[in-house]
């Protein structure tokens, strides 16, 4: 089974290149969709966000925006946070991989922030960095979020520079293009190849 990753900052263009490898056949594991899913589970993962994070769990329901105010403004906080998330993260994604193997899944794509200091790049055939000018994922995070662009921007100097995803991927995909569907035949040609 070919084991792409998928890595990058928020707004560079992940989205797209995972819909392009999901009409490639590709089952998509999303990292930040688990997690979700974990924090609406509850359970032991939720405990420990709450004992590190006090005020941040309510009536078992996680404030994701006050959580991030705390994270995105202290990189001791962030490093907290996935290390905790991280191994609860890893361990459901093993076992979707395993769900997907079993049913004789040829591609299967990992898109992760945190690929590589998670340790999920190492379960990879090839690992991608989506990279882009840091103005053109202001744009894009405001737009599909609804936050201003100084939030924006703060989300995007607490996350690593173009510079790690260079030094660490397998290739990268730098997304200038002024269209998506560019980027999107950029991404065709690299995982056909990768495949």
């Amino acid at each position: 089974m070919t084991v792409i990753g998928l890595t990058g900052g928020s707004g560079a263009g992940k989205s797209t290149a995972l819909h392009v490898l999901a009409e490639m056949g590709a089952c998509i594991i999303d990292c930040d969709q688990v997690y979700h899913q974990l924090v609406a589970l509850g359970g032991p993962m939720l405990d420990q966000l709450d004992t590190r994070f006090p005020g941040v769990v309510t009536n078992g329901t996680l404030d994701r925006r006050a959580l991030g105010q705390i994270v995105f403004h202290d990189p001791q906080a962030l490093l907290d946070l996935s290390t905790i998330t991280h191994g609860y993260v890893r361990d459901e994604v093993r076992r979707h991989i395993a769900d997907w193997a079993a049913e004789g899944g040829e591609v299967l794509a990992i898109d992760a922030v945190a690929l590589i200091e998670s340790g999920i790049a190492d379960w990879c055939t090839a690992v991608v960095g989506i990279i882009a000018p840091a103005e053109q994922r202001v744009e894009r995070i405001c737009r599909r979020e609804g936050i201003d662009p100084s939030a924006a921007r703060v989300r995007i100097m607490s996350q690593k520079p173009d510079s790690f995803f260079q030094a660490h991927c397998d290739y990268i995909l730098d997304n200038q293009y002024p269209c998506v569907e560019e980027f999107a035949q950029a991404c065709r040609v690299l995982f056909q190849r990768i495949i």
